[in-house]
C-alpha cells in the first residue's frame, strides 16, 4: 500500500488528507488498530526516527512520549528505583521488562505534558509494556512489531480504537525531503548526522572530565533535540530527559522552561508528594495535575478550602520555597544539550540551578569566550560539538 487516506489533516477544515510516498513504493507503516490522523502520524514518524536512533547510539532499548510534534520526554530502557514505580505510578507488583522501563522513564519526565501522547518504543512492544500504557491517557503508538498478547490488550484501549502502528525497521527514507508551505515547494538533504560520543571530543572548558554516563546523557540530549521543534534545550539524567524546552524564540527561554519542569520532575521525588494522601477514586490524570498544581505558585487554588476535599483524604502542608530550593539543589550531574549556541553565559548560570554540570552545544557565538568563562566559573564540562540541530 503506497497511500493512507486520513480524517482530516491538522484540522477538521483541512481536507482531503493522506500520507502517500511521492516516489512510489509502499508505505514503511501498516495501520493495526484504529484510524491514526495527520498529527498522529507527524509524532509517530518523528518519535520513531528518535527511538531509532537512540538504541543505535546507546546500544539498549529507547522510548519516547511525543506531543504536537516534539517530545514530551525520551529514555533508554535502564531499571526503575522504587521511588520511580511510585512516581510513575507503576502497580507494587508490575514485572517490568527494558523496553517497558524504557517508556515508563519517557512519559515519566513531564507526566503532564505526555497527557495524550504518541508512544514509540525502538523494540517490538511486550505484554508489560502494553499493560503499563492501557492505564495511561494516550493516542496511539509506534513499534516494529508487537507480541500477540500486547496487541490484544492495546486493542481493548479506547473502546478498541486506540491506534497501533507498526513500522518496517528495515526502511530507509530518500534522502531528500520536500515541504509545501502556502503553495510553495522547499527541498532539502534529510538531516542523517550521526550523533554519538564522537561529538565531544572538542572541549573547551578547563574541566575535561567527562565520564561514560555523561557522554551517554549527552548522547540522549542532542538525539532528543534532533527531533525536537527548535528553539530547543534538553536537559538529561541517568539515560532520561527530565527536561524539555520546545519551540521557544529565545535560548534562554529554553533553557528555563526546560529547567523548570527538570525541577519539577525533581520534586515529585519529594518525600511530602510521594505521601500525597489521594482519594482511591482519583484518576491518574487527575493525581499528575494536582501534583503540578501543588508544586506550582498556584497551590491555594487546590490547598484551599472546599477545593483540597475533592483530591485528598486530608489537607497537606505545602512545601515552602526554601523547602523547594533545598531539595532542587540537591540534584547533580544533570547533562544539558542544546540545539544551537548559547549566545550569553545566562544559559550556563540558570542549568547550573537545576544540576547541570555537563553542556554539548555548537559552540560558534561572538561570546563563546564570556560563555565559557561562565561554564568554568562552576567547573563544569562543555563540548562544542559543531553541528547545529534545527528542527522545523
Amino acid at each position: 500500500m503506497n497511500e493512507l487516506e486520513l480524517k482530516y489533516g491538522c484540522n477538521p477544515n483541512q481536507k482531503p488528507a493522506r500520507i502517500f510516498m511521492r516516489q512510489g513504493g509502499d508505505l514503511p507503516v501498516t495501520v493495526l488498530n484504529g484510524k491514526p490522523g495527520y498529527i498522529n502520524f507527524l509524532d509517530a514518524l518523528n518519535a520513531w526516527q528518535l527511538v531509532r536512533e537512540l538504541e543505535e547510539a546507546a546500544g539498549l532499548p529507547a522510548a519516547a512520549s511525543f506531543k504536537h510534534v516534539s517530545p514530551a520526554g525520551a529514555a533508554l530502557g535502564l531499571p526503575l528505583s522504587d521511588v520511580e514505580r511510585k512516581m510513575y505510578f507503576v502497580e507494587p507488583d508490575a514485572e517490568l521488562t527494558d523496553v517497558a522501563c524504557a517508556y515508563i522513564r519517557a512519559r515519566g519526565a513531564d507526566r503532564l505534558c505526555s497527557y495524550g501522547d504518541w508512544a514509540a518504543l525502538s523494540r517490538p512492544c511486550d505484554a508489560a509494556t502494553a499493560k503499563y500504557l492501557r492505564l495511561e491517557v494516550s493516542d496511539g503508538i509506534i513499534a516494529p512489531g508487537y507480541t500477540e498478547e500486547a496487541l490484544a490488550i492495546l486493542k481493548t484501549k479506547k473502546k478498541g480504537n486506540y491506534n497501533v502502528v507498526q513500522i518496517d525497521p528495515d526502511y530507509v527514507p530518500a534522502p531528500q525531503e520536500y515541504k509545501d508551505v502556502f503553495g510553495v515547494t522547499f527541498q532539502q538533504g534529510r538531516n542523517d548526522y550521526k550523533i554519538d560520543a564522537s561529538q565531544f571530543t572538542n572541549i573547551v572548558t578547563q574541566n575535561r572530565v567527562l565520564p561514560d554516563s555523561a557522554q551517554r546523557d549527552l548522547i540522549v540530549a542532542l538525539i532528543t533535540l534532533k527531533y525536537t521543534q527548535s528553539n530547543s534545550v534538553c536537559y538529561v539524567k541517568d539515560g532520561q530527559a527530565i527536561g524539555v524546552g520546545a519551540g521557544q524564540q529565545s535560548r534562554i527561554h529554553c533553557t528555563r522552561l526546560a529547567g523548570q519542569k527538570a525541577d519539577t520532575w525533581l520534586l515529585r521525588r519529594h518525600p511530602s508528594v510521594l505521601s500525597l494522601p489521594f482519594l482511591d477514586t482519583i484518576r491518574r490524570p487527575d493525581r499528575d495535575n494536582a501534583i503540578d498544581i501543588y508544586l506550582s505558585d498556584e497551590w491555594e487554588d487546590l490547598l484551599r478550602d472546599g477545593a483540597w476535599q475533592n483530591t485528598f483524604t486530608k489537607k497537606p502542608e505545602p512545601l515552602s520555597v526554601e523547602e523547594k530550593r533545598s531539595w532542587i539543589a540537591r540534584q547533580t550531574d544533570v547533562a544539558l544539550g542544546s540545539d544551537a549556541f548559547f549566545p550569553f553565559g545566562d544559559n550556563v548560570e540558570r542549568a547550573r540551578k537545576s544540576g547541570v554540570r555537563y553542556i554539548a552545544q555548537p559552540g560558534g557565538s561572538i561570546r563563546d569566550d564570556h560563555v565559557i568563562a561562565t561554564a568554568d566559573k562552576y567547573d563544569m564540562v562543555m563540548a562544542f560539538t559543531g553541528m547545529r540541530l534545527f528542527h522545523h
